[in-house]
């Protein structure tokens, strides 16, 4: 086991109307220190495919595309112990305080990215007031394609724009 101190502070904005949390940072993210920096998880591509875009490539415009989409990102978990990149091993966690991003952004849904996160986020948030779903893991652990899945949560808040 490692223990892991910190994930990645939150990438949000004042317009941001879909918050998507992980559960936390793979080893490889940790590596390039930006979200879902396997390049053999489905996020960046799933995402931006949903808005007629090609994957972001360089972390600046991955922040880029999260605000001109206004996405909010973050993980649920704050700091943990983890081994390796699995979701099983994460224990002895900190949650992140939602409070912030929910204060200063017109959230609209919440997104979970994954059973870890769903589970943790539950435990932690049960009457949050928003609403959020659960969608299949884009991690490259699961082999499950969910894209028309996240699609059509997309389309329950940007499909007019």
């Amino acid at each position: 086991m490692s223990n892991v101190k910190h994930g990645f502070k939150p990438v949000f904005d004042g317009r941001s109307r879909v918050l998507i949390l992980g559960s936390f940072p793979s080893v490889k993210s940790r590596q390039v220190e930006f979200y879902y920096g396997n390049t053999r998880n489905r996020f960046w591509k799933t995402v931006s495919a949903y808005f007629g875009e090609r994957p972001p490539q360089s972390t600046d415009d991955k922040i880029d595309f999260l605000h001109r989409r206004n996405i909010a990102l973050w993980d649920i978990v704050a700091e943990c112990e983890i081994e390796g990149s699995s979701d099983a091993s994460i224990k002895n966690y900190s949650v992140a305080q939602l409070k912030d991003v929910l204060e200063n952004a017109p959230i609209e849904l919440i997104i979970l990215n994954g059973s870890k996160a769903y589970e943790i986020f539950i435990k932690n948030y049960p009457r949050i007031g928003i609403p959020y779903v659960l969608l299949p893991s884009t991690s490259p652990a699961n082999p499950r394609d969910g894209t028309a899945v996240w699609h059509s949560a997309l389309s329950c808040v940007f499909e007019d724009d």
